[in-house]
């Protein structure tokens, strides 16, 4: 694609927005694109089932959006922070996220979308009675609103979330700690709604199994399965901040391990992805019609080494004559040459992993048992053995993308390979990890954790967004480090981007507010600056 496909303005999946907009009658929505407004919300519609169901679908594809929006909000910044992706466009010059220029028209899209596809329409259905007429149906919003804005929160620092869409002038900020607090109170009443709204249904036959079936395009109105994902997704929180306040992501982890709560993603069937109704997969546009993305080197360097055998279904051989038939991506930051010029490396697999309808991955039974897998590392009550989870995940991973395992898990021998740009040597690095597949009981901790999160990483693929906040929590796995540097000294090349900056309309708007959001930061507003569970210290 040409550059302005990057700024035109792509809002979500288009049914979504016509069910917003009729409905909510959002006059300052996602669409008209006034993010300043995004202080206020003078919603409502009729508080029944059918009404406040149709807003949903809008809510859950607003979590990656489509093509327009994923490309702003997640592809151009942490799809490529985490090691999975680089772009062979040479945006803006090769000036842009990509060596650490942070570009303000793209990052700003994350609150646009955040705000206006999702926050006020969780606000409306709130005040039109949802939370005691149809407590299930709050209980499913409270969840999709932490799935938000733990993204939102750990890719910015603090955000407004508890008094947004309450000001018409000014919107305070919340601080880390205190967004996990509320998210963890969230997913409280979520569970609890969904646990009585479930067992009252089994004691009484004439109450609706799933009322919320032609709504959902994650689970199809399983509440079960919803309850676990809200308890995953508590255990995913709870480890991110296992650094800075390791008690209450103890106790966190634990009621989240614990089964009495209605269990964890356990199976593939239950893992969580965005599907159906209209929308489709933004990826696939991105890299098979705009080829706007590829492979990352880091990705190409663990794979092409350890011979994974989900390598062709994640990407698909270079097309490049000087190297046809190998996998081969793009190291980060490279100064990559107009198009064609890089379009031949390696892309992603339009055919298997990113089809049209192919679900957008919010979370799978693969990251859950890596999950289980620290968390017994740091013997928490409840996660089980150390090398069952390591290798149930893998095994589950490889379910998932319907390749054989054959001996992978018990492999000591491979290592992650060199990186060699076939196009540039100013861009090949020498391997940056020497860990292995297979579990190894007599290893350090350190090196137990670089072994799980190097395999949960590889399982997560692609979703970048949680890939990128577990490499800044624990530094693993290692990552080529960026090829050009464009901040100014802001990012210590090294250390590698540590968040995004706030949009300057946010200055512009609700500067008081941002520049509190700032203190809270307790750093300078750019790249380099770490988040409140980004701890720099010991993992162990």
């Amino acid at each position: 694609m040409k550059t302005p496909h990057i700024l035109m303005v792509h809002h979500g999946a288009k049914f979504c927005q016509a069910v917003l907009c009729f409905l909510l009658l959002f006059s300052f929505s996602s669409c008209t694109k006034d993010f300043e407004k995004f202080n206020t919300d003078n919603t409502g519609f009729t508080p029944d089932q059918y009404h406040i169901g149709l807003v949903y679908p809008g809510i859950q594809s607003a979590i990656f959006g489509l093509e327009g929006d994923y490309q702003l909000t997640q592809n151009l910044n942490a799809d490529c922070y985490a090691g999975y992706m680089m772009s062979p466009n040479p945006f803006r010059g090769n000036i842009n996220n990509l060596n650490y220029d942070l570009v303000d028209g793209w990052n700003r899209q994350s609150f646009i979308v955040s705000y206006t596809n999702s926050l006020f329409a969780i606000n409306s259905i709130a005040q039109a009675g949802t939370r005691t007429k149809l407590p299930d149906f709050w209980g499913i919003a409270l969840i999709l609103k932490v799935e938000t804005f733990s993204r939102l929160t750990d890719k910015f620092g603090p955000i407004a979330y508890s008094k947004a869409g309450s000001s018409l002038i000014a919107t305070p900020y919340d601080s880390q700690q205190e967004l996990y607090k509320q998210f963890f109170l969230e997913l409280d009443t979520a569970v609890t709604n969904l646990n009585t709204y479930v067992k009252a249904a089994a004691q009484n036959s004439s109450m609706v199994k799933k009322p919320f079936e032609k709504f959902d395009l994650v689970y199809g109105g399983d509440y079960e399965k919803w309850i676990r994902l809200a308890n995953s997704l508590r255990l995913r929180l709870a480890m991110h901040i296992v650094k800075v306040d390791p008690a209450t992501a103890q106790t966190q982890g634990q009621k989240a391990l614990d089964p009495t709560n209605g269990g964890l993603l356990a199976t593939n069937a239950d893992n969580a992805g965005i599907s159906g109704g209209g929308y489709h997969n933004p990826l696939n546009v991105i890299a098979t019609s705009w080829t706007d993305i590829s492979m990352g080197a880091s990705l190409e360097s663990y794979m092409t080494g350890y011979n994974d055998p989900r390598l062709p279904k994640y990407v698909t051989p270079a097309t490049d004559a000087l190297f046809k038939g190998q996998y081969k991506g793009i190291r980060i930051g490279s100064a990559v040459t107009a198009k064609p010029g890089y379009n031949g490396f390696s892309t992603l697999n339009g055919a298997t992993a990113f089809g049209s309808a192919s679900p957008m991955w919010m979370m799978t039974t693969a990251e859950v048992y890596f999950l289980k897998a620290e968390a017994a590392l740091r013997n928490w009550a409840g996660a089980g053995d150390v090398k069952l989870n390591y290798e149930t995940g893998i095994q589950a991973s490889m379910d998932q993308w319907g390749v054989s395992a054959g001996t992978y898990k018990d492999d000591a021998t491979s290592l992650p390979k060199a990186y060699v740009d076939p196009l540039n040597a100013a861009n090949n690095s020498p391997a940056v990890s020497t860990v292995t597949i297979s579990w190894d009981a007599a290893a350090s901790n350190e090196r137990k954790l670089e072994r799980i999160i190097t395999q949960k990483w590889l399982a997560m693929f692609p979703e970048g967004q949680e890939a990128w906040t577990e490499f800044r929590r624990t530094g693993y796995p290692k990552l080529f480090t960026v090829v050009n540097n464009n901040s100014n000294g802001a990012v210590d090349t090294q250390i590698q981007i540590r968040r995004l900056a706030y949009p300057a309309n946010e200055y512009s708007t609700n500067g008081a507010e941002v520049q509190k959001a700032v203190q809270l930061l307790g750093g300078p507003d750019n790249g380099g600056t770490r988040l409140w569970w980004d701890v720099n210290k010991p993992n162990f």
